[in-house]
């Protein structure tokens, strides 16, 4: 039950929110949403104990059971390192938004759209069926959608918002076919039942497919080249947003299904070159393209990108620990997993506290215009300490836990260079990419704190007198800024309680045999890793001097052919495809809409029967007499003639002579209730159209050409046709039992002795409930129709 209330108290509060919003009004609200967070919070500390001895809470509810999906819930230690970041950086975030956020702004729904935000991601990380964590996948799209579109009357936060959702959803549906084949290759939705057929599914053809398709799903929303460019047009969502989705849990959503499905597909080579070389390359175009931005909050993202990336890749060293050919040693291999789940952390506590941090400049200052800013230290001391904290942990410098996890990547970047089961000889520029990567990272950081916090200070390029934040406001940040520290003194307690049982969930047949939490230590002595960081700190601070002089490499032509370009061409070129599709069939003439509708009936069914050889017409179903005969016959001369009346009378007569031929035949094959319900219809249709067409004008037929009147008449021979075939085919189909005798039981079953009557009224009574619904919604609004008839003499709508 833990589970299924940690993901469903969201839920049930953001219901409740409005009628909460009334009741206590925008200067509560805030309080009551941030409750939500820190008790789930407080639930899952008391459970940490519990997960860290290895016990697995699980829950399974039926949902859809035919279909074999569950409402399957499980909570182990890699989903309780994720909840934990979802809940402890939400009641922050919730916070922070009391004081960032005007009691102008809608609030109700800010909080709403967080709250199902909050939610969804729990849902994700506790789901135990892939369709149960699909649908949850899709929501955190969705409401992450509405939380970036928030300020809606932007146009960039409309754009960021529709861009976010075109990608990560494409990502989805993708993730969603990977699903269903490992569905067809197992027979079970359940994802540890599917984890624990690895073995069997070693040998499968559709194993690699699905695992790239799972992949894509993963880096679509964990923001992987090339699909990391929706992450800075997000920026245009409130800073407590991004401090929430780009820091710590919707950009993570890619890096848990990575982790979730390690046990499966590590130790696959695809598997390690997929997440190692798209990690590598990721974080060093987040980390180069970071440094050329002006906006702080581009910056950021950029860096987030970056670091999304290196996640990624330890998380691809970690994976060669399952290969067959890692016997060995595969705890060494096994120590990058660790450290991309330490980095995890780190990074959430590094990057939620610099979002804040940027989103007070903003708030207070107006802008995040580096170019605009300088000398805020003096102003702003508070501020300007949690962003040295913030900036130096991300740049991988003591005393902070990012000097922690930079040093465990490269390590691990260095081991796997120096040898790994799926040698290639790439391999050996892991290190040095990510070593470069960390000199563009320590440049960034350095821009974030001297550009925004030294320098003199340019009163005439802002608009507010530089002032520092309100105390509520620094409460969020500065608790970030106190982890930031204390991991860095006490890693162990973290690596033990959180990290080790994750650890056992992305290893589980290795931590059986070896202890895959290693000691985390601050001084290793001088090693390659040290060497490499004093590296990074001195070319580093070469490169951020003498920016000015280098920076003219970002207007080099080939970096003008972005992914965000050609992601913008190929929506104005599918635009421009639409519409001229669109100009072919919506033509505005209703000949043309049936032309269509027929000839795609004829091709689809009429092509089926063909391809198929189904076409088997059965003609031993009776006799046919002179009266059926006479009857087809004037059916057949009222369906020509009516193609040749000169007035709407004329058709609407030939019409009814159409119908009431179809009751007489219904009274040949003795069924009178369907031969007068007939003849009521027509009845009643006919009045309506003589009603109707007297109130017409005069009706003039369209004299079309030649060649349209043929190819009408060829359509309308060749459905009549296709009908015909279609029937008779049906009737000499008898490959399944009728259903017919299980009605003509209809007095037991339902107490009715007229078999149509029963189905009507008991069989099939919520389709007949419905039916009759929809002809009161029409009759509704006839009347409406018939009331708002403007009265004589009164004033048109124009001249009101």
């Amino acid at each position: 039950m833990y589970a299924v209330f940690v993901i469903f108290l969201p839920f049930i509060m953001a219901a409740l929110l409005p009628a909460m919003h009334r009741l206590i009004g925008d200067r509560l609200i805030g309080w009551y949403v941030m409750a939500v967070p820190l008790v789930l919070f407080a639930t899952l500390v008391r459970l940490i104990p519990r997960i860290a001895d290895g016990e697995v809470i699980d829950a399974s509810y039926a949902w859809i059971p035919d279909a074999g999906i569950d409402l399957a819930v499980r909570v182990d230690g890699l989903g309780m390192i994720f909840a934990l970041l979802i809940t402890g950086v939400g009641t922050l975030v919730a916070l922070y938004s009391i004081y960032y956020l005007s009691p102008r702004e809608s609030l109700g729904h800010f909080y709403v759209y967080l709250l199902l935000f909050m939610g969804a991601m729990l849902g994700v990380v506790f789901s135990d069926n892939l369709m149960l964590l699909y649908t949850f996948w899709e929501l955190t799209s969705i409401s992450s959608f509405l939380l970036i579109a928030f300020w809606y009357h932007r146009k960039g936060s409309r754009y960021g918002a529709q861009k976010a959702m075109l990608i990560t959803v494409m990502g989805g549906v993708s993730m969603l076919a990977g699903f269903l084949m490992l569905y067809f290759m197992t027979g079970t939705f359940s994802i540890s039942e599917i984890i624990g057929m690895r073995d069997t599914l070693a040998g499968e053809s559709m194993i690699i497919p699905a695992m790239f398709l799972i992949l894509l799903g993963a880096f679509t929303k964990s923001v992987q080249f090339p699909f990391h460019i929706w992450l800075p047009d997000a920026m245009e969502a409130p800073t407590p947003v991004s401090a929430y989705l780009h820091s710590a849990t919707m950009v993570k959503a890619g890096i848990y299904l990575v982790a979730l499905f390690t046990p499966l597909f590590g130790g696959l080579e695809a598997w390690f070159w997929s997440l190692t070389i798209a990690g590598i390359v990721t974080l060093l175009w987040g980390a180069f393209n970071a440094m050329k931005q002006n906006d702080l909050k581009a910056l950021l993202a950029y860096s987030t990108i970056s670091q999304l990336g290196l996640i990624m890749s330890l998380l691809g060293f970690g994976s060669a620990a399952l290969s067959a050919d890692a016997a060995g040693n595969p705890t060494v291999y096994a120590a990058a997993g660790f450290a991309a789940l330490f980095y995890l952390l780190n990074h959430s506590t590094f990057k939620g506290l610099l979002f804040m941090v940027i989103g007070i400049v903003d708030h207070e200052i107006g802008t995040r215009d580096i170019r605009r800013l300088g000398g805020l230290m003096s102003f702003m001391p508070v501020t300007f300490t949690f962003a040295v904290i913030g900036s130096f942990s991300m740049a991988g410098l003591p005393p902070f836990n990012g000097f922690l996890s930079k040093e465990m990547f490269f390590g691990a970047a260095v081991d796997i260079a120096s040898g790994q089961p799926f040698a290639g000889g790439a391999e050996v520029l892991f290190p040095v990419v990510g070593w470069l990567a960390s000199v563009f990272t320590f440049v960034y950081c350095t821009i974030i704190v001297y550009r925004t916090f030294l320098g003199p200070v340019q009163p005439e390029k802002i608009d507010r007198t530089p002032h520092e934040a309100p105390k509520g406001m620094l409460v969020a940040p500065g608790i970030l800024a106190a982890l930031v520290i204390l991991i860095f003194f006490f890693p162990n307690v973290v690596g033990k309680y959180v990290i080790g049982p994750a650890m056992q969930v992305m290893f589980p047949v290795l931590s059986q045999e070896a202890n895959l939490v290693p000691k985390i230590e601050a001084w290793h002595g001088v090693n390659l890793p040290l060497v490499m960081t004093f590296g990074v700190i001195a070319l580093g601070l070469l490169l951020f001097i003498t920016f000015r002089h280098w920076k003219r490499i970002y207007r080099v032509a080939p970096f003008r052919w972005t992914m965000d370009s050609i992601y913008r061409g190929v929506l104005q070129t599918g635009e421009a495809a639409s519409t001229i599709v669109t100009d072919l069939y919506m033509t505005g003439r209703s000949r043309d809409y049936f032309a269509f509708i027929y000839l795609f009936f004829l091709v689809t069914v009429g092509g089926m029967l063909f391809l198929t050889g189904a076409f088997e017409p059965d003609f031993s179903r009776g006799p046919v007499g002179i009266f059926e005969i006479s009857f087809v016959i004037i059916m057949a001369f009222a369906a020509i003639a009516m193609l040749f009346a000169r007035s709407r009378i004329t058709a609407t007569l030939l019409n009814g002579v159409l119908g009431y031929s179809v009751a007489i035949f219904f009274v040949f094959f003795r069924a009178p209730d369907l031969a007068l319900t007939q003849t009521v219809i027509e009845t009643v249709t006919t009045v309506l159209f003589l009603l109707c067409f007297h109130f017409l004008p005069e009706w003039k037929p369209e004299d079309s050409p030649l060649r349209t009147k043929v190819v009408n008449g060829l359509i309308a021979i060749g459905a009549g046709t296709l009908v015909t075939a279609f029937g008779l085919t049906v009737q000499g189909y008898d490959v399944y039992a009728s259903i017919s005798s299980y009605f003509e039981d209809s007095y037991k079953l339902a107490g009715g002795s007229n078999i149509v009557n029963a189905i009507l009224g008991d069989f099939r009574a919520f389709d007949t409930m419905l039916e009759v619904v929809v002809l009161f919604i029409a009759g509704i609004g006839v009347y409406t129709l018939i009331a708002l008839k403007p009265k004589k003499g009164g004033d048109d709508v124009e001249g009101k």
